[in-house]
């Protein structure tokens, strides 16, 4: 993919996806959009990550050799109230590209769990991502995107020894993304496989490796408007513990060419599953709702 090819890319990112939470159709007007940086800092949406590369090209086009090494950042921040649970959840997260394939993001999470005897879990990511496939590659206009990634997660908190968790853990995944411009509004599409040891999104800690699927779809009515749902399948991650699959709807709404802004309502599953067997069998930490900023420079 050349120079050329990738910046047409990121214009129409920029137009047509918000949360899901990107694309090669140079739609024309410029504003922010996905993939965002996610709650583990990867470029995706809330939870997932998409086959899309973060950063946008530095201005100059293909004189400029900035863009043949590396691309502009991009930054997010997301704000979690899991009110039924007494969680607060906040994530904070950067990535960029090189050499037009290659996603190198990291992020910080501190979740406040009073109920889980735990006032301030800290957890570490560190994540890479390359782009296999071009979307619409071989001169075709359905071929999806696709990438595989993988994130080293390390958590610092007194739950994962009472549980006799892992501290750390690794994640690795493959995702296709695509959008669907032949529709009356784009929407775009996502889905993937993640071989995880997560115990909610590994805050909790690590454990046994399963297998899942997660999936994104959003519609765009405007230019600068997304509307989608975000799903997440809970990993059985052995002794016992499950994950409650995760789900989320959510806006987005492209401020300009450089500011998003998300509202999401998210469902983890029956908090009282977990607290009334007093174990982490059939884990699940409630429901609330989700804010987020990203900034693209």
């Amino acid at each position: 993919m050349n120079n050329n090819n990738n910046i047409k890319n990121s214009k129409s990112i920029r137009v047509a996806a918000a949360l899901s939470f990107a694309a090669v159709a140079a739609l024309g007007t410029a504003y922010g959009g996905v993939p965002l940086n996610n709650l583990q800092g990867a470029g995706g949406i809330a939870f997932n990550p998409l086959a899309y590369t973060a950063g946008q090209p530095w201005e100059g086009g293909e004189s400029n050799s900035l863009n043949n090494v590396v691309s502009k950042p991009q930054f997010g921040a997301w704000y979690v109230n899991l009110n039924d649970a007494d969680i607060n959840w906040g994530a904070f997260g950067a990535a960029f590209t090189v050499a037009n394939r290659l996603e190198l993001s990291a992020g910080y999470e501190l979740v406040n769990a009073r109920k889980y005897g735990d006032r301030s879990i800290n957890k570490y990511n560190l994540g890479a991502k390359v782009r296999l496939l071009d979307e619409n590659a071989f001169d075709t206009s359905w071929v999806p995107a696709i990438a595989v990634g993988g994130i080293y997660k390390y958590t610092d908190s007194r739950t994962v020894d009472a549980l006799k968790l892992d501290n750390d853990g690794f994640d690795a995944y493959v995702v296709a993304s695509k959008l669907i411009t032949q529709t009356p509004w784009p929407i775009l599409l996502s889905a993937g496989l993640l071989y995880t040891d997560e115990v909610v999104n590994g805050v909790v800690g690590h454990n046994d490796y399963d297998l899942v699927a997660f999936g994104n779809i959003d519609v765009l009515p405007a230019s600068n408007v997304a509307i989608g749902l975000e799903y997440k399948q809970g990993a059985r991650v052995g002794d016992g513990i499950r994950n409650h699959d995760y789900y989320d709807g959510h806006v987005a709404w492209f401020v300009n060419d450089n500011l998003t802004l998300v509202a999401a309502y998210v469902q983890t599953g029956d908090k009282d599953k977990f607290y009334r067997h007093g174990s982490a069998k059939n884990l699940g930490v409630g429901s609330g709702l989700v804010f987020s900023i990203q900034y693209q420079f």
